[in-house]
């Protein structure tokens, strides 16, 4: 047996499962050595997820990141030899209509994104299927892509460690369990085991069910949580007896049931001769916090696989048999099912990238089979590049904020995503009901009192309408579309779309306390954020200017989308989308710490308040109680400068700014200070105006993008048109390639605005579309595809009651990009014309961007 290593460049921990595998493989080939895995058990693992999962892989998300890693592992395990590309079918039941409809928006992403997924008839799935009941089926999803990893993921992770073994690159030692973690001066140093300390330059936990624990060893949680999943076996099945296949029948996911089934091929292969059925609890999830899991020696099978009750289940498995009666044909293995463990999250998004408190500490956690190679090669470039081919903020791990590592928080969101693991279809703007109300505006209590329509970000309560403001649908209506179809409507609010016109008309104040706010103060504050930022905020950049700005990784995408206020000549203060907020502080400190910056690094947000107030009579209105109403003069304040002032005797830092097209100020408060504030606007007549005007409606109409959904590090700051006209002088992270872009004749792809021009669906309704859409050409009805490999779909969406129309954003590649061109959106199963309004950046309302700067 190998002494264990005193020292390594890169420890695993979790070495056993398919993630550890995968990251080890991918890591070796992007050229790192020195690798020591461990792992608590076995190599490959005996008591970890992927030694009981039932390894079928589905690409059939809504998100361009799964569809990548899903499809990139597909591949992946294809080449080892070790996939059957048989095929899956996701069904729809006779009477289960949102079912159908989620089949076909699914289609529809899938050619957003690029998977080959499709709709049959009831017949057709037959067909495929001959276990299915037909009498029972609406229609359903074929996903040809779809199959099983074979015979099993366990093999295939042993099986990478040995490749990675015989590299000489990488020691592996089971039975090795991770005690502690080493860490000094916020970096790690290294990993204390079962067999000693072993030092290191950097640690991945792939610790699948235990990774909370690794992560409380370094002061910090992960939202996740272990749930149970029913699996039940049926025997004796002998279909395919003599083949000496793995996987006989395509797969079958009943979803409507939340519920799965497979065979498991010839009986004399390792789980041959039965009829796997697995079930995601819809009534009650159970759950278990890892430290509460079994130790191997305890478990009746193992640590991540739980008694099952039959009573648990009998309800589903009743429905089950009605669409496959061979379920009640064959008998019930009690001994050999069981409740496997798997993680859900509360966002629905796994634990990705490197810690936010220790460097050198990354996780890979949450991570299926079906993603796991994928998720391999994404860490690895990260690692080795710092940055990744597709923009990773839905699962950088750095998005999380501290309030989303309380246990109490992450046990109730990830009870409730349990519930919807398979069933219902999730909304685009599905909201969460648990962990609500950790921050709520000064104002809450007066908002609530209107009717205020809340919805969550990042922990803050924000209004995206108020019931009070109902009677405007009276004068506005006209302008403002029922919206007939539930899913359109749902989560929506017309009146909304009222208050947007009435802003419009005369002056609204808006919430948006949810911004992430933070200062950098220090005698390196203007060179670090000088260093950072695309637009210059340092040197001569006077005290009191706002500057609209981005930040960059290193191949020049743009990660960033904020505004840096010059506070003083060492101070400076980041308002950001409380979406992004988090992520860029820990960039931000990141930043600091690689340059040895003299800063100090602070998250302000909770500290203060925002107001948006906007509208043609929003100067006339502060002026009246104004305690220096010449202050708010054009010629006193110009556009994007910020001023120390007082409204009604509150202090308010007013910045000249306007994200929604209108005359008007963000005025940042002092917490305490903002209840007096809006009373005092209030008392004016000012409008409460919803979040939804800024967010969506007001947004699309200016064609303002928005960070992490138009704005993403697959695109240069040419292609979406936010480049300024000069290259500042001094250096700045990305700056080597962004003037290489620069000098392109012209860019791959240009982020263009669209309108619809037709929005009648074959059923003779009105639609408002939601989500990414594919962006089609005509002629074929192919999906766009740029130089690059770049997919066009819809990055915002939203319809515009200033303007009458859904307007769309989306990156079209070059030879597309004419204004006046004609092409297609799908939406579900219907496809709809579009017109290009504009390339690059161009308002459809005020063009000239005139009233913000009256």
């Amino acid at each position: 047996m190998a002494q264990f290593p005193e020292r390594a460049k890169v420890v695993i921990i979790g070495q056993g499962g398919i993630v550890g595998a995968s990251v080890a493989h991918h890591l070796i080939e992007r050229g790192w050595d020195n690798i020591v895995g461990i792992d608590k058990s076995a190599i490959p693992t005996d008591v970890g997820s992927t030694a009981h999962a039932s390894d079928f892989c589905f690409n059939t998300m809504h998100d361009q990141m799964t569809i990548f890693t899903t499809k990139y592992s597909i591949d992946f395990y294809e080449k080892m030899g070790r996939y059957d590309r048989i095929g899956g079918l996701e069904v729809a039941r006779v009477g289960d209509d949102e079912r159908m409809l989620e089949l076909k928006r699914r289609v529809a992403s899938g050619k957003a994104f690029g998977n080959r997924v499709e709709l049959i008839s009831a017949a057709e799935a037959k067909a495929k299927m001959p276990l299915l009941e037909e009498s029972m089926l609406q229609g359903a999803l074929w996903d040809p892509d779809a199959g099983l990893v074979k015979p099993r993921s366990q093999m295939v992770a042993g099986e990478l460690v040995d490749a990675a073994v015989a590299t000489g690159k990488l020691q592996s030692f089971a039975n090795t369990a991770c005690t502690g973690l080493r860490i000094e001066n916020g970096r790690i140093q290294g990993v204390e085991t079962t067999k000693g300390f072993i030092a290191a330059d950097y640690v991945v936990v792939c610790a699948g069910l235990w990774g909370r624990l690794i992560a409380n060893m370094a002061g910090e949680d992960l939202p996740i949580m272990p749930v149970d999943h029913p699996l039940t076996f049926f025997k004796p099945y002998l279909e395919f007896a003599g083949t000496g296949k793995d996987i006989g029948y395509p797969l079958l996911r009943d979803q409507g049931n939340s519920a799965y089934l497979r065979d498991t091929g010839d009986p004399k292969t390792p789980e041959g001769g039965q009829i796997e059925w697995g079930y995601y609890e819809e009534k009650n999830p159970r759950m278990c916090h890892p430290r509460d899991l079994l130790e191997k020696e305890q478990a009746r099978l193992s640590p991540s696989q739980r008694d099952l009750e039959l009573d648990q289940i009998m309800a589903p498995l009743e429905r089950a048999i009605e669409l496959t009666p061979i379920l009640a044909e064959l008998g019930y293995d009690d001994k050999y099912s069981f409740n496997g463990l798997l993680q859900v999250t509360t966002d629905g998004n796994p634990s990705i990238g490197e810690s936010s408190k220790v460097r050198g500490l990354w996780y890979a956690e949450a991570v299926w089979v079906k993603d796991a190679p994928g998720v391999g090669k994404i860490v690895a470039d990260w690692m080795t590049d710092g940055y990744t081919h597709i923009d990773h903020a839905r699962i950088d791990v750095a998005r999380i904020y501290p309030y989303q590592q309380d246990e109490q928080y992450i046990h109730d969101r990830c009870y409730e995503g349990a519930f919807k693991i398979y069933n219902p279809p999730v909304h685009n703007r599905e909201p969460y009901s648990a962990g609500r109300g950790i921050f709520k505006s000064p104002f809450y209590e007066r908002e609530k009192a209107l009717g205020a329509y809340f919805m969550e970000l990042s922990g803050w309560e924000r209004a995206h309408g108020y019931a009070s403001n109902e009677h405007l649908l009276a004068v506005y209506g006209d302008k403002v579309p029922v919206r007939a179809h539930e899913w359109d409507n749902r989560h929506f609010w017309r009146v909304s779309n009222a208050e947007h016109l009435k802003m419009s008309e005369d002056v609204g104040m808006i919430n948006i306390s949810d911004f992430a706010e933070i200062d950098v103060e220090g005698p390196d504050a203007a060179d670090l954020l000088e260093y950072i930022c695309v637009a210059k905020v340092g040197g001569d950049t006077p005290v009191g200017k706002g500057v609209y700005t981005h930040f960059l990784d290193a191949k020049g995408g743009v990660r960033a989308d904020l505004t840096v206020l010059r506070l003083a000549q060492d101070h400076y203060r980041v308002i950001d989308g409380a979406d992004a907020g988090h992520r860029d502080l820990v960039w931000i400190q990141r930043m600091a710490q690689d340059r040895g910056a003299k800063v100090k690094v602070t998250d302000t947000t909770t500290a203060f308040g925002c107001l948006g107030v906007w509208g043609p009579n929003a100067r006339a209105t502060i002026q009246k109680i104004a305690d220096e109403p010449v202050a708010w003069t054009h010629e006193n304040f110009p556009f994007a400068a910020f001023r120390n002032l007082k409204i009604a005797g509150v202090p308010v830092l007013a910045f000249r700014i306007s994200y929604v097209g209108e005359q008007g100020w963000e005025l940042h408060f002092k917490y305490e200070d903002g209840l007096a504030l809006w009373d005092a606007l209030f008392a004016l007549g000012v409008t409460p105006v919803g979040v939804e005007t800024y967010a969506n409606s007001r947004r699309m109409e200016k064609s303002l993008r928005l960070q992490n959904a138009d704005l993403l590090t697959e695109y240069n700051l040419m292609e979406c048109d936010l480049a300024r006209p000069k290259v500042k002088a001094a250096d700045f992270h990305g700056k080597a390639a962004h003037l290489a872009f620069r000098e392109r004749e012209h860019q791959p792809a240009y982020l263009c605005t669209l309108t619809m021009t037709h929005n009648i669906d074959s059923n003779g309704v009105a639609r408002y579309p939601l989500g990414s859409l594919p962006v089609m050409d005509p002629s074929t009805g192919q999906t766009l595809i740029d130089s690059q490999g770049r997919r066009s779909y819809t990055t915002s969406i939203a319809f515009g009651p200033s303007i009458g129309k859904n307007i769309a954003l989306a990156y079209l590649p070059y030879a597309y990009c004419q204004v006046g061109r004609e092409l297609q959106i799908q939406y579900f199963d219907d496809v709809y014309p579009v017109k290009v309004e504009a390339v690059g950046y161009s308002a459809l309302y005020d063009p000239e961007n005139v009233k913000p700067r009256s």
